[in-house]
This record gives C-alpha cells, sequence and structure tokens, in this order.
C-alpha cells in the first residue's frame, strides 16, 4: 500500500475544514499512513472460513423466574422522603411553566 501523500493530508484537512501547517501535514501524513497499515493487516485475518460473530464468546441471558414477591408498601417506600404527595415523591419544581419562544 502507498503512504498517504502531503497533498491527501492537506485535501482532508480542506473537507474538514482544519487548518493545517507545513510541519502538521507531514505528521499527519506519517500517522495517516500508520493508521492505514493497521486497517490494512486487520482486513488480510479476516478469513472466509470463521463465521461473523457478535461476541468473541457465546452469551446467553439469563434472567430470574418472573415472581411476586413481598415488597415496600407506599407508606414505608416513602417513609423516609423529605415530601409526599398522593403516594408520590414530591420534590422541588426546577422548570417554570412559561414556555420559552
Amino acid at each position: 500500500m502507498a503512504a498517504i501523500s502531503r497533498e491527501e493530508v492537506a485535501h482532508l484537512a480542506r473537507l474538514s475544514r482544519l487548518a493545517v501547517t507545513e510541519e502538521e501535514l507531514d505528521t499527519f501524513a506519517g500517522q495517516l499512513d500508520v493508521i492505514l497499515q493497521a486497517v490494512a493487516q486487520v482486513g488480510e485475518v479476516a478469513a472466509a472460513d470463521i463465521p461473523p460473530t457478535s461476541h468473541s464468546v457465546p452469551l446467553t441471558n439469563v434472567f430470574r423466574e418472573d415472581v411476586v414477591t413481598p415488597c415496600l408498601t407506599p407508606e414505608e417506600a416513602l417513609s423516609g422522603a423529605p415530601d409526599a404527595e398522593d403516594q408520590r415523591f414530591r420534590v422541588p419544581r426546577i422548570l417554570s411553566e412559561d414556555v420559552a419562544s
């Protein structure tokens, strides 16, 4: 694979609307070349006899049975709340009723 040129880096910078100095063009060209070589190596490793997977190990979701168990009453759940109303937590208003235009 040919190395990425300074002109290609300058073109990418213009497309990205990035201000790049002459020194940065050389630096970025080298860095992008290393990245492209790494991507090419990954492409070489991919083999037709290996099926695609979403995970490296097989995963199975394990859920407990959905069984109703005893829980707190509304009064018990709200017992530590600073303020409650109609079996709900009451919290300070953070938004006004006015709708911004």
